[in-house]
């Protein structure tokens, strides 16, 4: 399936709802919410069956999905700011957590939930311009020039990469309280 065309109209997400979606453990989705399907623009018998990146936004640094899938695919949960690609080429902005479940015989990952709400405008302020210089330092010199940016930032920064995201988004509070209900409904 091709990508659309990406196009400068955001869609303001309801601050009220969220956005849900389980993969397998090669990124296929399985389930997508209503709330999903109404804001990327696809049709249920669309989304299901298809790579996650059919969202993809190409503003997205490619650094931060191996991030993702790395610490996933081991069992671990991450945070994450992510600008998603709605079908019409639109966009959209959301604080993901993803969380694994994992296999107990095996502690293979078997599928990975992803719990959405809308990103506050000064985190997105803030990450916009990290994620430029990573796409740049990317098409440079690959994904190994972003990450030793990266990394070369959080140390500058004297955080790992979830301190620096949890300061960024405001994980804490009614924020994290809606991440905690969220897996607790879906479980």
């Amino acid at each position: 399936m091709k990508h659309p065309e990406p196009i400068n109209h955001e869609i303001k997400l309801s601050t009220k709802r969220y956005i849900v979606s389980e993969t397998d453990k090669k990124g296929i989705i399985e389930y997508a919410n209503d709330y999903f399907v109404e804001i990327a623009g696809y049709t249920k018998d669309e989304l299901i069956g298809k790579p996650h990146s059919i969202i993809r936004h190409p503003d997205m640094p490619k650094i931060v999905f191996k991030m993702m899938w790395d610490r996933i695919q081991k069992g671990g949960n991450m945070l994450a700011l992510v600008k998603n690609l709605a079908k019409d080429g639109s966009f959209y902005w959301v604080v993901t957590e993803f969380e694994p479940k994992m296999d107990p015989i095996t502690n293979e990952m078997i599928s990975c939930t992803a719990f959405r709400k809308a990103a506050p405008r000064d985190a997105i302020k803030v990450i916009e311009p990290i994620y430029a210089k990573l796409i740049e330092l990317e098409k440079a010199g690959g994904m190994e020039a972003s990450e030793k940016y990266l990394h070369g930032f959080l140390e500058d920064k004297k955080m790992t990469y979830d301190e620096f995201i949890d300061n960024t988004v405001g994980n804490k509070g009614v924020f994290k309280i809606f991440f905690t209900m969220m897996k607790k409904l879906f479980s």
